[in-house]
């Protein structure tokens, strides 16, 4: 099976589990785990914050961040289509107590100046406020767009002249960084706080990292602890995440994979793919008459994984476990399942 249903599906190396056999490990509730403290220094520095916290997942690390940046009854402004919205079941209501309010930011995957602005609520008797602005780069549902340092920029700079923190879910921040040629801390030095992942494209087996000032790490540490992600000899599981950091380069191969094979998805009567900015490629198949459904039904069968992403788009992921082989191995396949299903 050539498995393209997400670059969450990599194995850990042969060194990550060595380093995870190896660590040095203690209770990180007690700050006594040095594998873990290494972990949170080193991610720090890499996206220029000044404190970063180590978390179970990236969605927990969205959370902690949502549930600190905001007060109860607040509003977040985000993207109708973004990551924390779509795929967190509701987390910003049931840990949070916010309300949503969305924008359609379209391709340009964050609002501009000008929708920030129409869409805040300033508190008053009445209501609320505006607590947070959350981003997102890459942006996931709308096919792994890398969106630009000046347009991160410019909507954080609306919201913190109205008073709103930003947050930037970057679970694949480094996959923006390598498509724009943009080193990872200047893309993210106007946002208050960055989630990104260890276990996507970089490759470790468990973990994200939560980052931002040293107020804001020290209460995300509480929340974290609330939220039951409190963890004991964490180095065990920090030790491949330590590695995964020197990934990031490697990046650009699921890139130039992935573009590959949208080139070739798209050369198949009736699919569609645009070219991607990073390693999520998006098919429409409505013009082969197929349902996403069908579709991944159809090229399970020829031992191609992939997911449905809508009634007729489909997402395939490249990853440092999908050769450039294995992209040309699948794009024989699957217009054998297209002609099948």
């Amino acid at each position: 099976m050539i498995d393209l249903r997400s670059d969450t599906v990599t194995m850990p190396s042969d060194e990550m589990r060595e380093a995870a056999r190896d660590a040095d490990v203690g209770d990180d509730v007690y700050r006594d785990d040095p594998t873990v403290n290494e972990l949170e220094r080193r991610a720090a520095d890499l996206v220029g914050k000044e404190a970063a916290l180590y978390v179970p997942s990236g969605t927990m690390g969205n959370q902690i961040a949502v549930r600190v940046h905001t007060d109860r009854g607040q509003e977040i402004l985000c993207d109708e289509e973004a990551h924390v919205v779509k795929w967190e079941l509701g987390g910003i209501a049931q840990l949070s107590q916010l309300q949503v309010r969305t924008i359609d930011c379209g391709d340009r995957c964050v609002p501009t100046p000008e929708q920030v602005r129409e869409r805040y609520v300033e508190e008053d008797l009445h209501r609320p406020g505006t607590g947070l602005l959350s981003l997102e780069n890459t942006h996931n549902s709308r096919g792994g767009v890398a969106v630009p340092k000046e347009h991160v920029d410019a909507a954080a700079r609306a919201a913190h002249d109205l008073g709103v923190p930003v947050h930037l879910d970057g679970a694949r921040v480094f996959n923006a960084a390598v498509a724009l040629d943009e080193d990872p801390e200047s893309l993210v030095e106007n946002v208050d706080s960055v989630m990104f992942c260890l276990s996507k494209g970089l490759g470790a087996p468990v973990g994200s990292i939560l980052a931002g000032d040293e107020e804001f790490v020290d209460r995300a540490r509480r929340t974290r602890k609330l939220l039951g992600g409190g963890m004991r000899q964490a180095g065990i599981i920090a030790a491949p995440g330590l590695l995964a950091l020197d990934n990031v380069d490697r990046l650009a191969e699921d890139h130039e994979n992935a573009r590959t094979l949208a080139a070739g998805l798209d050369a198949i009567d009736g699919l569609r793919a645009p070219t991607p900015d990073s390693n999520i490629v998006v098919v429409d198949v409505a013009g082969a008459g197929l349902t996403a459904d069908e579709f991944v039904d159809a090229c399970v069968d020829e031992g191609v994984a992939c997911g449905a992403f809508g009634e007729t788009t489909v997402r395939l992921c490249t990853n440092w476990d999908v050769s450039a082989a294995d992209v040309e191995e699948a794009l024989d396949r699957i217009p054998v399942a297209v002609e099948s299903a």
